[in-house]
């Protein structure tokens, strides 16, 4: 959407006076004009707000009213970009030392949640790490890494965060064993259908460092409770948060 030079003075408007209460800003939106001007505003709010950017409201309306009258910039388009891709490099390097530090804690905390869960009754832990808990034996063959699935499941975090579940949707998830996580992969293989196991799934067979969106951090252990429902070679309808990306 582009503002206009007609929509400017209630653009800045809006910008200069972001302190004004609910009340006031309500009586001022009485036209369509005025009311467009103020989601334009909130766009770039929050735009402005999920970067993180610290704003000065009086350069950010110069720098409006110029670019939209006209008026030669306070800044060459170099200098802008310069700019700019300094602020994306503090940015990256801000990201990234979070990160570790995100990646660190749920490292010390999977690893010792892990060590503990193996000794809890009924939990079984596999030769690459992964463990294990049969809620629910089926009777049904077994998946191949060849084969496609389809399953009802729900993914929490060891705290209890629940980031995916397909009961949730109300619509079970087929994909092939060979394209999830290789938790998911190698538990696949040992539940015959009719199945209902917990699976504990260390990061190195989940996302590992990088995590998975906001939900799923760097180095987190996952928690899957997996119902096997039916082995099928049709073509995948949905796939589960644990489909790697």
């Amino acid at each position: 959407m582009k503002l206009t030079a007609k929509l400017l003075p209630l653009t800045l408007a809006s910008l200069m006076t972001a302190g004004m209460g609910s009340a006031v800003l309500a009586q001022e939106l009485d036209t369509e004009q005025k009311k467009l001007s103020y989601v334009i505003g909130m766009e770039i709010g929050s735009s402005l707000k999920s970067g993180g950017a610290d704003v000065d409201f009086a350069v950010l309306s110069r720098a409006i009213e110029d670019t939209l009258t006209g008026k030669e910039p306070l800044l060459t388009a170099e200098e802008a970009q310069t700019i700019k891709q300094a602020y994306f490099q503090q940015i990256q390097e801000k990201r990234s030392a979070e990160a570790k530090v995100a990646g660190e804690k749920n490292r010390a905390e999977g690893d010792a949640f892990l060590a503990k869960n193996k000794d809890a009754e009924g939990v079984v832990t596999t030769d690459s790490g992964l463990q294990y808990q049969v809620v629910k034996e089926g009777e049904g063959a077994k998946p191949t890494a060849t084969d496609q699935v389809t399953v009802n499941y729900k993914g929490t975090l060891i705290d209890g965060t629940e980031f995916d579940s397909s009961y949730k949707r109300g619509q079970p998830a087929t994909f092939p064993v060979t394209g999830v996580i290789p938790g998911w992969t190698e538990a696949l293989q040992l539940m015959p259908v009719g199945s209902t196991y917990r699976l504990f799934i260390p990061s190195e067979l989940a996302y590992g460092e990088r995590g998975a969106g906001g939900a799923i951090g760097p180095n987190a252990v996952l928690i899957f409770d997996v119902e096997l429902m039916e082995i099928t070679q049709s073509e995948p309808q949905s796939e589960p948060q644990a489909k790697p990306e």
